[in-house]
């Protein structure tokens, strides 16, 4: 994002900052705090996460003076501290979006149903909103983009998380008109369809994580649903489903990209998967059909060709988020969003024998995993999207480890903010084919 540091400096010399309300004081939501408060022009003037001590944490971890922060309890209140200069600290998500001095809100909660309500709420209050919930943005993040174009505002996702990270790469080679033939990330650890958070208990502790957070990447879920996210924003799909997962190294991405007749793994072109072997990066496949530009990429040392890597070696994660801010405040843009639409599918999948009438968990829990589809294949299969799944979802038949969970085989026991919005969601795309 170049220029955004020139912005935000002159931002400050103008005696400005874009105001940020965040909600999720985990790790993730703590360690933008601390990178926000060594940057010009931007301050998390809010902070919102049901346990306060996380919030108050936080702002203490950023070494901003205990004095500073006061914690509040309605928003009449919340404003009239941010008047004076002050942090507000809350329990309540709705005090940082309805807080009329917030310009940007970042949900950091990472709980598809929480984050569909708070981007939801967000642009309903013309708040820009930035989501480091990727799980919300597969399942719902189409509706919310559409809705937040009608109000004027931005919804995107964040750079730093892999799928922000991936669309700079391929925003840049696409912008130079190089064909890409894939998008993708690395992953850091061998593909565990059965792990839990039983399994990841004491890798958590050493890591100080959510174990079900660690069993969502070991499960595989997270890479599809990251991989999800970047097929919505550039209709690139998966070239089967669930993607392949091969091995290698940078440098033999190129030969593992090409198509099977040409020596290659895969079936098409366009595609997004992962690799096991170069996390935590993310890369995109490129080539040309100009000759002289083949001729200047081997000059180059990008390889002999025909295909050639882009390679980003990191990932920032939530440090990096505040860019995403930046650019949703001052350019009105995305970071990444789901432009082509309903492109993939990530649905739940038993992850083991499933009994009729018990209920499923959540992603990184007991029951389920999640798959990569094309969008249109799990349509026909009526599959589950997994961030439709949590504690409410009831089995109505018992379900075979390893198949698909259809809609017709669960019910919804009470009410469910994501279900209706996923449903009208559903209601729209229906109307539009």
């Amino acid at each position: 994002m170049l220029g955004m540091n020139r912005k935000l400096e002159q931002l400050e010399k103008e005696g400005k900052v874009i105001s940020v309300g965040l909600i999720g004081a985990g790790q993730m939501g703590r360690g933008m705090i601390s990178q926000i408060e060594g940057m010009k022009g931007m301050k998390v003037v809010i902070t919102a996460d049901i346990q306060l001590d996380n919030v108050l944490h936080g702002y203490e971890a950023a070494n901003v003076p205990k004095d500073q922060v006061v914690e509040v309890k309605s928003k009449e209140e919340a404003e009239e501290q941010l008047a004076k200069g002050k942090y507000a600290a809350a329990a309540q998500a709705n005090l940082v979006y309805e807080c009329k001095q917030v310009d940007v809100v970042v949900d950091a909660t990472g709980v598809p149903d929480i984050g569909a309500e708070i981007a939801w709420n967000s642009i309903q209050n013309n708040k820009h909103i930035v989501m480091l919930n990727v799980e919300a943005d597969v399942t719902v993040g189409h509706y919310l983009y559409e809705e937040a174009a009608k109000k004027g505002v931005v919804y995107t996702g964040s750079a730093g998380d892999e799928p922000g990270a991936v669309m700079e790469l391929h925003d840049f080679a696409e912008a130079l008109g190089f064909d890409i033939v894939a998008l993708g990330k690395g992953k850091n650890n061998p593909l565990n369809i059965a792990s839990n958070p039983t399994v990841t208990e004491e890798e958590a502790k050493r890591k100080g994580a959510s174990p079900k957070m660690i069993a969502s990447f070991q499960d595989g879920t997270k890479t599809m649903v990251e991989m999800n996210c970047v097929a919505n924003a550039t209709g690139f799909i998966p070239d089967k489903p669930g993607m392949h997962g091969y091995s290698g190294s940078v440098k033999e991405l190129p030969s593992i990209f090409q198509t099977k007749e040409n020596g290659g793994k895969i079936e098409k072109h366009k595609i997004v998967d992962y690799i096991n072997g170069v996390a935590p990066g993310v890369f995109a496949i490129i080539t040309s059909n100009k000759q002289e530009v083949h001729e200047e990429m081997k000059y180059l040392s990008m390889g002999d060709g025909p295909h050639y890597v882009l390679y980003r070696p990191y990932h920032l994660t939530s440090l990096e988020t505040p860019l995403s801010v930046a650019k949703a405040y001052f350019d009105q843009e995305p970071t990444i969003a789901p432009y082509k639409g309903l492109i993939a599918e990530t649905v739940a999948v038993a992850k083991e024998d499933l009994e009729e009438g018990n209920y499923l968990d959540g992603i990184g829990g007991y029951t389920v995993y999640g798959k990569i589809y094309e969008y249109k294949e799990a349509e026909e299969l009526q599959a589950l999207p997994i961030g439709l799944v949590n504690k409410q979802v009831k089995l109505k038949r018992s379900i075979p480890k390893g198949e698909v969970i259809t809609y017709k085989d669960v019910e919804l026991e009470g009410e469910s903010f994501i279900w209706e919005l996923r449903k009208s969601q559903d209601e729209r795309t229906q109307v539009k084919s």
